[in-house]
């Protein structure tokens, strides 16, 4: 398993990235397998590109929802 930081703004931590991934145990991170890194790009400029890996980047990256930090528990969430 790897790891990979949103500071990077690759492909593997665009929302538009169709790979498999997980978010990191440490936060805006993203771990994923080495021997699997490619995914399919969806609805960015590489649109339909499924040789997207960890080490591409493009200038309409966009930060994986998944990577979001929730509020804090005892904070309602914004409307």
């Amino acid at each position: 398993m790897a790891t990979q930081s949103v500071d990077r703004r690759r492909c593997l931590s665009c929302n538009r990235w169709g790979g498999e991934r997980r978010p990191g145990a440490e936060p805006d991170t993203v771990d994923y397998d080495e021997d699997n890194d490619r995914g399919l790009c969806q609805d960015g400029p590489w649109h339909g590109s499924s040789r997207r890996g960890p080490r591409n980047a493009c200038g309409q990256w966009i930060k994986w929802i998944a990577l979001e930090t929730p509020p804090p528990a005892d904070q309602p969430p914004q409307p």
